[in-house]
């Protein structure tokens, strides 16, 4: 992972049978009281939503976005898929300008994903890469890593931009 990246990728790799029942990643079974005191001290990550303050890691010139809405589905916005967002902070001199509204892919969320082996990726933040109306990335470097996943989604250009896939 480069230097420069703030961002973490946490994998979980396998289960045991009690993991299920305690949310807990190393399988122990704890006690109620722990449990509860567990759930205190970790936040519940959710979808991407509406007024989702986002990172962009694209040199387009925007720092910061809100997502305006989620393209599919009527929860939110997972790991992969397009969002309207409005540019809240940005670079002076860059190609896009606060207050503008774009198109984004989701290419880090906080919330864990399950993937076909049985692990689960998250990142510590929520980042976005801005695209244009034909699904082109606005920018032209994408910083930190990024999830193989969005091959499936069929946004190869992203993956080839990018400095580490995860």
């Amino acid at each position: 992972m480069a230097a420069s990246s703030s961002s973490r990728l946490v994998r979980v790799v396998g289960r045991s049978l009690f993991s299920g029942l305690c949310n807990n990643p190393d399988g122990l079974v704890r006690s109620t009281h722990e449990m509860k005191c567990s759930h205190l001290l970790q936040q519940q990550r959710t979808f991407i939503q509406m007024r989702t303050n986002l990172k962009v890691v694209d040199n387009s010139g925007a720092k910061r976005v809100m997502c305006i809405q989620a393209l599919k589905g009527k929860k939110g916005a997972r790991l992969g898929d397009t969002i309207v967002c409005s540019v809240k902070e940005a670079q002076p001199g860059g190609k896009v300008k606060k207050g503008d509204v774009h198109y984004g892919v989701v290419v880090r969320a906080a919330m864990p994903r399950g993937r076909c082996d049985g692990s689960e990726v998250k990142f510590d933040d929520n980042a976005v890469v801005l695209i244009n109306k034909h699904g082109e990335p606005i920018g032209t470097r994408v910083f930190g890593p990024v999830p193989h996943e969005l091959r499936k989604k069929k946004h190869v250009k992203i993956l080839s931009l990018a400095e580490h896939i995860a």
